[in-house]
């Protein structure tokens, strides 16, 4: 998890805190968030492997978001999620007027591929997360973004969590490339491998794009949970996909992704991607 030094004059609880926002974070000023969100982490950190998952602590404010939000994706979902991540929103029925908890949704997606999501407290090291991947397991942040953005999140939160990740592991073949995934990096021990396959991570399963009837469609999780991000998905450079100058690019995460990889249909990408996790090393 991403942690700043708490600023001269902030008080003992403050310092003491399990999450301490950056300044500029939507929420950093308001303590009732602040305070949820603590209580959130304190579930992840006393969470053990095999309980049920506890609720977290959601505000009628905070539902209200969600329903906000929701009034945003699903109708970008209809023009520009690919038809894999229909059918697997559709198979997971996910609520749309309240944060459903992520013990019901862990259910649910564990019913269609065997993955269950996992409570953390937020942001985890990179090989950490990926390896999780090979054991079928998602590590799962439960907070929801500051009520002053609605629209945006400067980190991953229960809506990209849900709407992205938990819906694409709704699917038996997106949850077959995730697996895929933390069985490679598990093989990885140099840091520049790791990189490559975390790059690879990141314009695939995060940022993927595919076309469909000649149409520019999402699969990957970062575009599908966020409504600016596909409106901006028309405007980003479209290149081929092509996994190895996928793992040599630069990103930014603070910033609608400026390039994507395309592949010519969701078939193509995940047999080409299966194959490439395979033989990895």
């Amino acid at each position: 998890m991403r942690m700043v030094a708490a600023e001269p004059g902030d008080s003992a609880s403050d310092r003491n805190a399990i999450v301490q926002l950056d300044p500029d974070h939507p929420g950093f000023r308001d303590q009732d968030y602040r305070r949820r969100r603590n209580r959130s982490a304190q579930i992840a950190l006393e969470y053990k492997q095999g309980m049920p998952i506890p609720d977290a602590p959601y505000t009628t404010e905070e539902h209200g978001l969600w329903r906000t939000v929701w009034d945003a994706l699903e109708p970008a979902h209809q023009k520009y999620a690919c038809a894999e991540y229909l059918a697997a929103f559709e198979r997971l029925d996910l609520p749309r007027e309240r944060i459903p908890q992520l013990r019901d949704v862990s259910e649910r997606v564990q019913a269609v591929s065997g993955f269950r999501l996992e409570p953390v407290a937020g942001l985890v090291e990179p090989r950490v997360f990926l390896e999780s991947l090979a054991g079928g397991v998602f590590l799962c942040t439960q907070y929801i973004r500051h009520h002053s953005t609605p629209l945006y999140t400067p980190e991953p939160d229960v809506v990209h969590e849900i709407a992205g990740h938990a819906v694409t592991l709704a699917s038996e073949r997106l949850a077959e490339l995730n697996r895929l995934f933390g069985e490679a990096i598990k093989r990885t021990r140099a840091a520049e491998d790791l990189e490559r396959l975390s790059r690879i991570y990141w314009f695939t399963i995060e940022f993927g794009t595919v076309r469909e009837e000649a149409e520019v469609k999402a699969y990957g999780t970062g575009l599908l949970s966020s409504a600016g991000e596909l409106d901006a998905m028309r405007e980003a450079e479209l290149r081929p996909f092509d996994l190895e100058a996928a793992a040599r690019e630069e990103y930014d995460p603070t910033v609608f992704q400026p390039v994507l990889f395309c592949a010519s249909s969701f078939e193509a990408m995940h047999g080409t991607l299966k194959d490439y996790l395979l033989s990895w090393r």
